[in-house]
């Protein structure tokens, strides 16, 4: 078995170098073949969407922007334990976990919280793998159509805290809807 013949994929294709015909040096065909695609396409429907009067549906399984969650009485739900950064294919999610001190209970629902929690939001793929990992429901990717601001500062694009936890009033208002359910 010489080593030309070996692959390891099965793709392995041999390419011969033929002697092109007059027709195809002067590439006639070709052109005729691009200017009959450009003819068929000429006459077809249009896809153009007229954005601020017409808006495109989102498909069901559209992921956006992160968010934090936090539990009916306002505390985070989020335990530092590193599943959410582990399963992060992108590598976009860092963390650094501290003790809750006696003077927290009402921040925290657990003894360990995360005390740094960043997304890079240059790197995230919004795959929710992260959502899915999470085994306290901790984190997940909301249905809003605004997924990062545009800004020419790198440090921008990193989201900690203050742009991911939810804030209180949303909380309070989905313990509310869950209640009345």
């Amino acid at each position: 078995m010489s080593i030309e013949t070996i692959s390891l994929s099965g793709r392995k294709k041999m390419v011969s170098n033929k002697e092109m015909t007059f027709l195809e040096r002067m590439y006639l065909v070709a052109i005729v073949k691009g200017l009959f695609i450009t003819l068929k396409h000429l006459f077809r429907k249009k896809v153009t969407i007229h954005y601020p009067e017409q808006v495109r549906t989102m498909s069901p399984v559209y992921r956006g922007q992160h968010m934090l969650k936090r539990d009916e009485q306002g505390r985070e739900n989020c335990t530092a334990c590193g599943l959410c950064a582990l399963s992060c294919p992108a590598e976009a999610i860092t963390m650094k976990a501290a003790e809750r001190k006696a003077d927290e209970k009402h921040l925290y629902r657990e003894e360990k919280y995360a005390e740094i929690y960043e997304i890079n939001m240059l790197r995230c793929i919004f795959c929710g793998l992260c959502e899915e990992a999470c085994p306290k429901d901790a984190i997940y990717l909301t249905t809003s159509k605004v997924l990062v601001p545009a800004s020419y500062e790198r440090e921008d694009f990193i989201f900690g805290k203050d742009k991911l936890v939810m804030p209180l009033e949303m909380a309070m208002k989905n313990a509310q809807l869950k209640n009345a359910n």
